[in-house]
C-alpha cells in the first residue's frame, strides 16, 4: 500500500480510502444491500491487512449503525491511531433548524458520532452536503471550536461547489479558524464535472480531494450484462447514472479494452486513473477482490496515451445526486450569507 499526506493536514492516509456505506443494518436505512456486522468486520479486517487505514463512514448511513460497525471493529482490532477515521455530518432540515442553532446542531452530531464510533476523537469530519440553513461564519466557528476540544482532528466538506469551498476558507483564514482540507465530491470517468473548477482550485491551495463513487457505484468494474445486487438495488445509484448510459457506454468499453490489453481488472483500470487525479479514492467493499482491485490499482500506472483513450468520449453530464438536489436552496437561503461573506468571494 502507498500512502499520501491528506491535503495540508498532518494526516496520513492510504492512496485507498475504504468505504463504508455498505455496513450497517440493511432495514435501517435507503440500503437493502448493506452487511451485518460480522460480515462487515471480515471486510474491515481485510482492509487493514493489506494496509489500508483511512476509513469514510456518516451519521447517515443505515441509521447510524455503519459507524457503530466502524467503530466496533476497529476496537476490536486495532490500536485506535493505527487508523484514521473519517465521518460525515448531516445538516439541518428545515424543520430541525426552528429547533437548536447551527453551532448546536453540531456540536450534537459530533457527540452522537463519537458515540457510535466508540472513540474519543475523529480524525476527519466532514459536512457531508453543503449547509445552506446556517452561516458559513457560525458552520466554521463551530467546526473549529470541536477542534479545539479535541473532539476532531481536522475538516472536510463534501458535495459542494468550487466558489463554496473558497469562500469558506476564506471566511476561516480571516478569522483564525480551521479551513476545509478535503472534498468528497462526486468524481470517476463517467462523472468529470469537478474538472472545471474544484480540481484546479483545489490542486492550487494543496486541498486534498477524497472522491465518492470512484467506480460509478459499479459500472466501471463491471462488463455489459454483468451485475451485482448493488446495481439491481442501489435506486440513488441509478438516478444518478441511469440518464446518461448510453453516452457512458462508450467510456465503459474502452475500460474493458484496456484492461484486456493490461491484463487487469476493469477496477484496476478505473482507479488508476483516477489515481493520476486525487489523493485518495474512497472505495465501497462489501467483498474481498473489491478491496484487492482497489489495492492492486495504486501499482498500475498508465501511459499518458492510455489516459487520453479513456478520457477521449466523455461529453458533459448534468449535475446529479446530492449536490443537484440542494442548488434551489441557495436562492430560498440566501439570507443566511451575510455582506461580509459575500464581498470576500469577489
Amino acid at each position: 500500500m502507498k500512502y499520501t499526506k491528506l491535503g495540508k493536514s498532518d494526516l496520513i492516509v492510504s492512496r485507498i480510502c475504504m468505504g463504508c456505506m455498505g455496513f450497517g443494518e440493511a432495514e435501517k436505512g435507503m440500503h437493502k444491500w448493506t452487511l451485518p456486522y460480522e460480515e462487515s468486520k471480515a471486510i474491515i479486517v481485510y482492509g487493514l491487512e493489506k494496509g489500508i487505514n483511512f476509513f469514510d463512514t456518516a451519521m447517515a448511513y443505515q441509521g447510524g449503525t455503519g459507524e457503530e460497525f466502524l467503530g466496533r471493529a476497529i476496537r476490536e482490532l486495532v490500536p485506535r491511531d493505527r487508523v484514521v477515521l473519517a465521518t460525515k455530518y448531516t445538516p439541518r432540515s428545515a424543520e430541525t433548524a426552528g429547533e437548536v442553532s447551527g453551532a448546536e446542531w453540531i456540536q450534537q452530531c459530533v457527540d452522537n458520532s463519537l458515540r457510535r464510533l466508540g472513540t474519543d476523537y475523529i480524525d476527519l469530519y466532514i459536512m457531508h452536503s453543503w449547509d445552506y440553513l446556517t452561516p458559513v461564519e457560525e458552520t466554521l466557528q463551530a467546526l473549529n471550536d470541536v477542534i479545539r476540544a479535541g473532539k476532531v482532528r481536522d475538516i472536510g466538506v463534501s458535495n459542494c461547489s468550487a466558489w463554496q469551498l473558497a469562500q469558506a476558507n476564506a471566511v476561516a483564514q480571516q478569522n483564525g479558524w480551521a479551513p476545509f482540507v478535503s472534498i468528497q465530491g462526486h468524481y470517476n470517468l463517467l462523472a468529470r464535472e469537478e474538472e472545471r473548477e474544484m480540481a484546479p482550485f483545489c490542486y492550487a491551495n494543496g486541498i486534498a480531494m477524497t472522491p465518492y463513487s470512484a467506480l460509478a457505484a459499479g459500472r466501471l468494474s463491471k462488463r455489459p450484462g454483468e451485475t451485482s445486487q448493488r446495481l439491481e438495488l442501489d435506486t440513488f445509484a441509478k438516478g444518478k447514472y441511469d440518464a446518461t448510459a448510453e453516452a457512458d457506454s462508450a467510456i465503459i468499453a474502452r475500460v474493458a479494452a484496456l484492461a484486456d490489453r493490461r491484463g487487469v481488472s476493469m477496477t484496476e483500470i478505473s482507479l488508476a486513473w483516477l489515481l493520476t487525479k486525487v489523493a485518495s479514492p474512497v472505495v465501497g467493499a462489501t467483498k474481498p477482490h473489491h478491496v484487492d482491485g482497489a489495492i492492486q490499482a495504486t501499482d498500475l500506472e498508465l501511459t499518458s496515451e492510455e489516459v487520453a483513450e479513456l478520457e477521449a468520449p466523455y461529453i458533459p453530464h448534468a449535475l446529479v445526486g446530492v449536490i443537484a438536489q440542494n442548488r434551489h436552496l441557495l436562492k430560498e437561503h440566501q439570507h443566511v450569507w451575510p455582506v461580509e461573506s459575500a464581498e470576500i468571494a469577489g
